[in-house]
């Protein structure tokens, strides 16, 4: 019965996720009206072709009309020609061969409907950028100035009791023991929040996170078949540690991932990026670009970017060209690199060839010798500075693109910055993180661009950022805001499920068992993988997996969890409900919910330990637990 109730409460915490919140033009443009045009529309009329000279790639395209004028009347979708042509039997009728449904149909009507003017016809002059006295301040001010443009209402800030829940879950993993809880409540208001900020970002839990986060962002899940063990044993893990317990400037540990060759001990493991991707340079270049531009340029492989005309077919090959001199080697995770080779052409669909220049996203070219044609370069040992098995050579392309896109490369910052910002507020200022294109505009675009320059002016210094972040008022509001508004308002916080790793830390600290145990890690991380998905959705899986696991049956029997038999030995039902709800969800228990919770002890007929056990399962795999609060 009771693994029921939990089930249920599984479904309704994931039911929560599709929450709707109020659709101004931004939100259904990029929601529902640019993914139906890129699925029918930008292969005609997009930044490859143009037919008539209608672009449909971006808002302002659509609103900037075709050749023969207007196609979009903002707010009168009735008269808009764009609208018109997608009923059934228009002529002409669009798209070509395929009825809309209505529904798709709805979603133009609407956004068309929502829009209330037309596009400047001349270019807004920049405003100056503004002075702000920290990362606090600058997001304060350029969050709480939207909400005053769109018209919403914040929610009102979380206790203090939620905010130390939340900002452990953040920087360390976990939830707080009841312990850390009331010393933190215990201290001086004034300063509570920023000393406890300050000792979690200096802890060893700290670091441990931010690898975790950063070790799946950079390679994805490890899965099965030892991968998990590969990266723990060649240093990866501790790489990644070691940069963010040090505080580590990030260009300072992209350079050292790129360059790949582990000359200094706070190096050692840094090759494994590259390595464990098996020579494979598309792929290395697929990952490398969210890294250094916060962007994909996957679908640039064959021709230009169909949907943005910031991404060219030779910014993709510019990438593989860095790093197709290089080679897994014997000898530990080593990577070496030829002095030579790796001049490539690439072709595009019209079966044109041009050669594969290192050229950044910016344009530049990171420039190097190249033979001429029908040459052959000679290899020899004077072309290398170290011939052994690392083969360094004097002239190493990853070296020169290493340097090129750690030192002047702004969108090194504004990944990392929007990356965070992504995992402490539930939502990037481009969403989704990975597609920091033109078409994709910030929210709050003079935030990012002061964060970012920010970041870098004080020497990418990562703990700096995170602090800032946490201590902001956005970053502390509640749930429910005074109206429906759009995630992108950031007016109120958005739900966030635990990852993998947070649940099962957590777990062991409301059993009262020491924090880490890779055995339940991975077993959690395997049902819950996502770490910062685009949207959050659940599966009929993890669910089931949350109602009937049994590994959190053996982290609740009494001879394992100190906590079931403390509650157990408790001497009144009222007591054991009191302290359950403080030890799971830190907080007492509401009239109704203590209620209620006398009624399900009383179903046990003296069975005192299992009801305590069955009770905490029904905590710990509720909503509330189940979410940053």
């Amino acid at each position: 019965m009771l693994r029921r109730y939990c089930f249920f409460l599984c479904v309704v915490f994931y039911g929560l996720q599709s929450v709707a919140v109020a659709q101004d033009a931004a939100a259904l443009w990029s929601q529902q009206v640019q993914p139906l045009f890129d699925q029918y529309c930008v292969k005609c009329h997009g930044p490859l072709e143009q037919h008539s000279g209608l672009e449909l790639d971006s808002a302002a395209a659509v609103l900037k009309g075709a050749d023969g004028g207007a196609v979009v009347v903002p707010g009168k979708p009735e008269d808009s020609r764009l609208f018109q042509y997608l009923a059934a039997g228009s002529e002409p009728h669009m798209p070509p061969g395929k009825q809309l449904t209505e529904a798709q149909q709805k979603s133009v009507q609407q956004w068309i409907s929502q829009l209330s003017q037309v596009p400047r016809t001349a270019p807004v002059a920049a405003l100056p950028a503004r002075s702000f006295s920290s990362v606090t301040e600058a997001v304060d001010v350029c969050v709480s100035e939207g909400w005053a443009e769109r018209g919403v209402a914040a929610a009102e800030s979380v206790s203090d009791g939620v905010w130390c829940r939340r900002v452990y879950l953040d920087l360390a993993g976990r939830i707080p023991t009841a312990a850390e809880l009331d010393r933190f409540l215990q201290a001086p208001a004034d300063v509570r929040r920023a000393e406890l900020v300050d000792s979690l970002l200096q802890s060893d839990e700290y670091a441990v996170r931010m690898r975790e986060l950063w070790d799946v962002f950079l390679l994805g899940r490890p899965g099965r078949g030892g991968r998990e063990d590969r990266r723990r044993q060649h240093g990866w893990w501790s790489f990644l540690e070691g940069a963010f317990r040090d505080n580590r400037p990030w260009n300072d540990t992209v350079r050292s991932m790129l360059v790949a060759r582990g000359d200094r001990p706070e190096d050692l493991g840094a090759s494994w990026f590259l390595y464990e991707r098996r020579n494979n340079h598309q792929a290395i270049a697929e990952a490398v670009a969210p890294l250094i531009y916060g962007t994909r340029v996957d679908c640039a492989q064959c021709h230009d970017h169909p949907l943005t005309r910031d991404i060219r077919q030779a910014h993709y090959w510019g990438l593989v060209t860095a790093f197709n001199r290089s080679k897994n080697v014997d000898g530990g995770a080593v990577v070496a690199e030829s002095a030579t080779g790796g001049f490539v052409n690439f072709t595009n669909l019209k079966k044109e060839s041009q050669p594969a220049l290192m050229v950044l996203l910016d344009e530049r070219v990171v420039a190097e010798e190249r033979p001429a044609e029908g040459e052959k370069q000679a290899d020899g040992d004077d072309l290398y500075a170290d011939g052994g098995v690392k083969q360094v050579p004097k002239v190493s392309r990853r070296q020169a693109f290493a340097e090129a896109v750690v030192t002047s490369n702004p969108l090194l910052a504004r990944s990392f910055v929007n990356r965070m910002w992504s995992v402490l507020l539930g939502r990037g200022l481009v969403h989704p993180v990975d597609e920091m294109n033109g078409r994709n505009p910030a929210s709050h675009p003079e935030l990012l661009d002061w964060l970012s320059r920010d970041f870098e002016s004080h020497g990418y210094d990562v703990r700096r950022l995170m602090r800032g972040l946490v201590l902001s008022r956005p970053y502390g509001l509640g749930l429910v805001s005074g109206g429906e508004v759009p995630a992108s308002a950031f007016a109120a916080a958005i739900e966030r499920p635990l990852t993998g790793e947070q649940l099962a830390r957590s777990w062991r600290v409301v059993a009262g068992l020491a924090a880490e145990d890779d055995g339940l890690r991975r077993k959690v991380t395997a049902a819950l993988p996502e770490v910062l998905p685009r949207e959050y959705a659940a599966t009929w899986q993890q669910a089931q997996f949350l109602s009937g696991t049994e590994a959190l049956a053996e982290l609740l029997r009494a001879e394992v969890s100190p906590t079931v038999a403390r509650l157990s030995a408790l001497p009144s039902v009222d007591e054991r409900v009191g302290v359950a709800f403080l030890e799971v969800c830190g907080r007492l228990p509401e009239a109704e919910e203590r209620e209620r919770s006398v009624q399900f002890f009383a179903e046990y007929e003296g069975d005192v330990s299992a009801a305590v056990r069955d009770f905490l399962w029904a905590l710990m795999t509720s909503a509330e637990f189940l979410t940053v609060p």
